[in-house]
């Protein structure tokens, strides 16, 4: 589901630098020096550090792919506003049905009929969590599916054929065919937020339901749900007439009494601009966990290493251990070294994410004078480009062991039956020779340490492609997320390997948002679809799409694939996983061969945690819990 968080989520960046979420494998090992008790004076506070430069920066929980990050959602929204479906069990991505609004759903009438059946889950402002706000997000969705990011044509909600709620606690989907259970709980329910009829509103004051989305039959009143969606979006700060305009609503969040009508464990206090958040316990909270600790302090850094210094000073609870403060190497990818001797007052842990890494390519670019795009499409180029990321030896020297090679669109980490061996045996393996050779035999003229450039045009065996001028030239941007150490580092070291073929890459930095809301799916030709490559620093984490088939990514016409790749094969090996239970394999060895992104190094979690707090749980999804936590 979402953009990954890099702590080197998530579109969020990946666990190298985002600690706050350990996965599978977990295991941690204490500073290798002495300290003294850890325990803070103030037992209802719990501090934890934000990811760099990446602090969270929209509220609704219906959004488009330029907020659709692990920074907030997975670490922010979920907080005050629970899915449908909670995942997330143990160290696995598995459905938790025990802290779900809702009981497991049943399928009937050859899988084209699912039944809901609501827990009993209360709003703050007293009113239940009933069918009519599932309702609520299914007509929103059904009027604004092209402002989901999850979206995917001929999924959620193309594929239903109605929503019904027979009683208060009951919601009745009917599809159009048969689905494969799995992916339909895993995949399309697991999209669902429930949204309070106090939202049902299209001015200020408005009494609840007043805007005509939330009390009506499915589908039936899409113009006034485009009026409530664009009021709420407005709320949040993102005017959908005026999508570049700055987000002027960040410090009203807290104050404005829409976001505090909440059914999650904690309400939103204090929120402003850089970052810094502070939620209270719910007491009106259903759940079966009620928060032991009263309050939570989300804390910003410009950069890891003022957030590795606010670790040594004893300034934040829950961290992240960056990775050029890494002292000894990790045991393995799954299995922390030794600690920073610095941060005696911490445990390290260490663990994999439900995630892939990767960064875009858009494949509708206008840039490098319109040849960008063209160049983009050609799978020979992908295939040198790919040849020349070495992954094993970025993780050995960047990442210090703490990281996993992606070959594919399907996580091999932690362990799972979904990933192939085919994907596992790096069909691109580090080739300088072999990347410079695919470059000469298409009709390029390569320049080592300079700009490789197009000297036989057109199609066919011998010729650089449809659409690629004489003289185009191998010389593209690549924007990357700043704050992260270790992701410049990457990408400096990537840029030199690149030069050994003559492919010119000139790198930007930009803040985590900001890379995030320019790498947005958009049409060829259009002027605003000039940006190359983008790397927000970690690719995506599953969720809410927690089935690696990957439609919500590599799908035609898909709200989250930012490059924009299409290929109808791939469509169609992806559909060919949500009607059937089938195995994945057909679809993750031909996306393997394809490269759609470039595939990159996905370092693991490297989390410091106070020894003095406790039910710290890991997360291979990077959710928050503090609910579970106490001193």
């Amino acid at each position: 589901m979402k953009i990954n968080l890099r702590s080197r989520f998530v579109k969020g960046m990946s666990v190298g630098v985002a600690a706050l979420a350990v996965a599978a494998s977990l295991s941690a090992c204490g500073s290798s020096s002495s300290s003294s008790s850890s325990k803070p004076s103030n037992t209802n506070l719990v501090r934890i550090a934000e990811p760099p430069a990446t602090p969270p920066n929209y509220i609704f929980p219906f959004m488009g792919l330029q907020f659709f990050s692990v920074s907030n959602i997975n670490q922010f929204q979920f907080l005050m506003y629970r899915p449908l479906y909670w995942f997330g069990k143990a160290q696995s991505p598995n459905v938790n049905y025990g802290l779900s609004l809702a009981s497991a759903p049943v399928y009937s009438n050859g899988d084209k009929t699912i039944t809901v059946n609501l827990k009993n889950y209360k709003w703050s402002n007293g009113t239940a969590v009933t069918a009519e706000n599932v309702i609520f997000w299914m007509n929103m969705m059904h009027a604004e599916k092209a402002n989901w990011a999850d979206y995917t044509p001929g999924a959620l909600p193309d594929d239903l054929t109605s929503v019904t709620a027979p009683n208060a606690s009951t919601v009745v989907f009917n599809l159009k065919a048969s689905v494969n259970p799995y992916w339909f709980t895993y995949n399309e329910l697991s999209q669902i937020t429930p949204m309070p009829n106090a939202w049902d509103i299209t001015a200020t004051g408005g009494a609840a339901n007043s805007g005509g989305c939330a009390a009506v039959p499915y589908g039936t009143a899409d113009a006034q749900c485009s009026a409530v969606y664009t009021y709420l979006s407005k709320q949040s700060g993102y005017d959908p007439a005026n999508p570049q305009a700055a987000n002027n609503s960040l410090s009203t969040y807290a104050a404005n009494p829409i976001w505090q009508v909440v059914d999650g464990p904690f309400h939103l206090t204090h929120f402003d601009a850089s970052g810094n958040v502070t939620f209270a316990a719910n007491p009106s909270y259903g759940g079966p966990v009620k928060a032991t600790i009263k309050q939570v302090k989300l804390v910003p850094f410009t950069t890891d290493t003022a957030e590795f210094n606010a670790l040594v000073g004893g300034k934040v609870d829950v961290g992240y251990l960056p990775s050029q403060d890494i002292t000894g190497n990790a045991v393995n990818a799954g299995t922390p070294g030794p600690n920073n001797s610095r941060l005696g007052n911490y445990n390290l842990v260490s663990g994999y994410s439900w995630s892939i890494n990767y960064f875009p390519m858009n494949f509708n670019s206008t840039g490098d004078g319109g040849n960008a795009g063209p160049i983009f499409k050609q799978l020979y180029f992908r295939q040198a480009f790919q040849t020349l990321v070495d992954q094993a030896l970025y993780i050995k020297k960047i990442d210090k062991g703490y990281g996993v090679p992606t070959y594919g669109p399907v996580p091999a980490f932690p362990k799972n039956q979904f990933a192939s061996s085919y994907e596992q045996s790096d069909p691109y393996a580090y080739n300088v020779a072999k990347a410079v050779n695919l470059l000469k035999v298409h009709g390029w003229t390569v320049v080592p340490s300079g700009t490789t450039t197009c000297t036989s045009p057109g199609t066919g065996a011998g010729h650089c492609g449809a659409g690629i001028a004489k003289g185009a030239k191998l010389a593209f941007n690549l924007q990357y997320a700043s704050g992260s150490t270790a992701l410049t580092q990457l990408m400096t070291d990537e840029k030199s390997s690149w030069a050994q073929a003559g492919i010119n890459v000139t790198l930007g930095q930009a803040s985590f948002n900001t890379v995030l809301g320019n790498a947005v799916p958009c049409k060829a030709g259009s002027a605003s679809c000039s940006w190359e490559m983008a790397n927000w620093g970690g690719g995506w984490i599953f969720a809410p799409d927690y089935y690696p088939s990957g439609e919500a990514i590599f799908a035609t016409g898909a709200g989250s694939n930012s490059g924009s790749y299409s290929d109808a094969t791939n469509d169609a090996n992806i559909l060919a996983t949500t009607n059937k239970n089938v195995p994945l394999n057909t679809y993750e060895n031909y996306l393997t061969q394809q490269l759609p992104v470039v595939f990159q190094p996905n370092p693991t979690a490297t989390g410091e945690i106070n020894k003095s707090l406790k039910g710290y749980s890991s997360s291979t999804l990077q959710q928050l819990n503090p609910e579970e936590w106490s001193w």
